[in-house]
Formats: C-alpha cells, sequence, structure tokens
C-alpha cells in the first residue's frame, strides 16, 4: 500500500527539491531550512478535529519516541494548548489520494500534521489504526506513523533503501510504511538512518553522543608532549585531542568518552602502551610515561563498532632520550673489605 507523499501537491511548502541520498545512507533532507537547534516546537489539537482519546495517546507517545531518540540537536516537540502549531484528525486533510497522514512545515516557526479517520475508505480498502480497531492484522501504527510525521516536520525526507528493502528497519521515515504484522510496522524509535540525518542536519547532542552507524565519519586524532627530549628515567606526558572530521555540523567536534591509546613503535609495527585518559578539555586525553630509551609514539584511535565513524592515527613523535650522567658515566667503586 502506498505511504503518503510528504506534502500534498499543491501545499508544498519548502520540500520543492530534496537532497538526494545514496541508498542506505542518511535520509535525505528537505531543503529550506531548519529550525533552530534544540527549540521546543508546541502542538494543539484543532477545535474540528480532536483525535480521540487512543489516538491522542498515540501521537503523544510518538512526540516522546522522537525527543528521547533523536541523538541531535534536533528540536524537541511538546503539546500545548495555546500552541500555534496544529494536529489535525478527520477527513478534512490536505494528504495526497492515498495520504494515511501528512505534514507542512514552515521554518523557522510553524508546523502542521494531519490524520486522517480510523475507517476511513480508501480505492484500496478501509483505513485501520491498530490503537482504535483492535489491532487485527493488517491495521497501521498509528505511533509508528506520528513518528514518521515528527520526522518529516523536523527535517527528514523518505529512506532511499536498498532495492530488496533489506534495510527498511534502518528507518522510520519511509515512503510505504507497512502493516500489522510485517517488520517494522510498530517501529517507535528512529531508525539509525533517520539518526544520521539528523545529526548531519542539527548536530550531534553532545560530544559525548555516538555517531550514527549509518556514517561513516572520518576522525582526526593528534598527539603532543611536554618535552621530546629527556634524561633517561624522565615521566613525559603525552596529550591526545580526538575531533570529527565531517561534512557540515559534524567537522571539528570534540569527541569525549571514546577509548584513545597511546603506542610505541617496535620492529614489527606498533604496540599499545597505555589507554589515555579524559580530562576536562573536551576531546583531550592524556597520560604519563616512565621513558629510558629513545622511541617513537602516538597516538590511535579505533573506529568502535557501535559508532560510525573511522580509525584514526596521529603522526608519531620521538622522544629522544639521553643518559641521566651525560656522555661519560663514572664507574662505580666496589670495596673488597
Amino acid at each position: 500500500m502506498r505511504r503518503l507523499l510528504a506534502i500534498a501537491a499543491g501545499l508544498l511548502v519548502l520540500a520543492a527539491a530534496p537532497i538526494q541520498a545514496v541508498a542506505h545512507g542518511p535520509d535525505p533532507i528537505f531543503s529550506g531550512g531548519l529550525f533552530t537547534q534544540n527549540k521546543v516546537l508546541q502542538y494543539r489539537w484543532t477545535t474540528s478535529g480532536t483525535p480521540p482519546l487512543d489516538m491522542k495517546g498515540a501521537i503523544h507517545a510518538a512526540r516522546d519516541d522522537s525527543n528521547a531518540s533523536r541523538k541531535s540537536k534536533a528540536p524537541s516537540f511538546d503539546y500545548d494548548t495555546g500552541a500555534g502549531n496544529v494536529v489535525y484528525y478527520g477527513t478534512d486533510v490536505p494528504c495526497g489520494s492515498n495520504g494515511l497522514a501528512c505534514f507542512r512545515r514552515d521554518t523557522p516557526g510553524w508546523f502542521g500534521m494531519w490524520f486522517r479517520p480510523n475507517g476511513f475508505r480508501f480505492d484500496w480498502g478501509t483505513l485501520r489504526w491498530c490503537e482504535l480497531s483492535g489491532s487485527p492484522d493488517g491495521c497501521y501504527d498509528a505511533e509508528n506513523i506520528a513518528l514518521d510525521e515528527f520526522g518529516h516536520v523536523l527535517v527528514l525526507n523518505h529512506h532511499d533503501n536498498y532495492a530488496d528493502d533489506s534495510d527498511y528497519r534502518d528507518a522510520v521515515v519511509q515512503t510505504y510504511s507497512r502493516t500489522k504484522p510485517r517488520s517494522g510496522y510498530n517501529a517507535h524509535v528512529y531508525g539509525r538512518c533517520d539518526v544520521a540525518a539528523l545529526q548531519q542536519a542539527y548536530d550531534v547532542a553532545s560530544y559525548t553522543t555516538l555517531y550514527s552507524t549509518c556514517f561513516d565519519v572520518p576522525t582526526e586524532v593528534t598527539l603532543s608532549v611536554n618535552d621530546a627530549s629527556v634524561l633517561s628515567g624522565s615521566i613525559v606526558t603525552f596529550t591526545a585531542t580526538l575531533t570529527s572530521a565531517g561534512d557540515g555540523r559534524l567537522s571539528n567536534n570534540p569527541m569525549n568518552g571514546r577509548t584513545v591509546v597511546l603506542q610505541r613503535r617496535t620492529s614489527s609495527g606498533w604496540s599499545d602502551v597505555m589507554t589515555l585518559g579524559g580530562t576536562s578539555t573536551n576531546g583531550t586525553y592524556r597520560g604519563s610515561l616512565t621513558v629510558r630509551s629513545t622511541q617513537d609514539y602516538r597516538s590511535l584511535f579505533r573506529g568502535p563498532s557501535n559508532e560510525g565513524v573511522e580509525t584514526d592515527g596521529s603522526p608519531a613523535i620521538t622522544i629522544i632520550v639521553s643518559s641521566a650522567c651525560g656522555s661519560i658515566c663514572p664507574q662505580s667503586s666496589v670495596s673488597t673489605r
């Protein structure tokens, strides 16, 4: 069954030319601007189209799903009876002929959402919301559809899937929604490729927030030392910095809470010496080591499997170590008494 058009023809506010993404990348996003980072977008029911109680609950639950799973500085949503943004339930909707629901967005300050009523007759059959019809097979999960609409409002266009839809669960914002009991029909958190697009558009929520695994964001790690020429037995402090090196808002972000190691060059390559500890300075990791011979060192960040970032190693730094007593050391005297 055909999923709703993002915005009904003739009522397009700003989605004239979405930026297309390669299949299985972050969702495409609409042109026309963003809302302010972390803005709270409030909505209310319209007087002429107030949803029934269970539908209200599903829409509010989708609001909470969006707020909890956006993992970015994308706006959050809240309900307020005095809000200027509206949510409507009924037959008088600006959706396409097969649209279950639709939206309009006018940045930086307004949006609207519309939902067709339970029992609405399409050419293909009757719309059944799971929450309002006893949850039979073939129903649409209203919470899932509302989350899709909240994603559209934020800026997300429909995800570009592989031809076989094998990556369908990687996004909630889809051209075609599934009915019960098909996999993904009741997804209540943004998929990883929804999150990737929100992070790219609005930035990650904090410097400790993991980058979506729908990404492959480059990173940059550097290394400095307090002294590169020391006496044997001296303590050298190594300081590494770790930043993201992606596009747009994902460029030059400090990355906290990651694992950065100090490595020493060996005859066969590099070996780990220690894990550098985080500091109070964002993206900075530090550790100290007693050195006794001249060695090359570098810092290394290994991109973990649970985050969409690449591995990077710093250029090598040579620590030159001199004998503690200069070029000629006195011989020890041994008593024979």
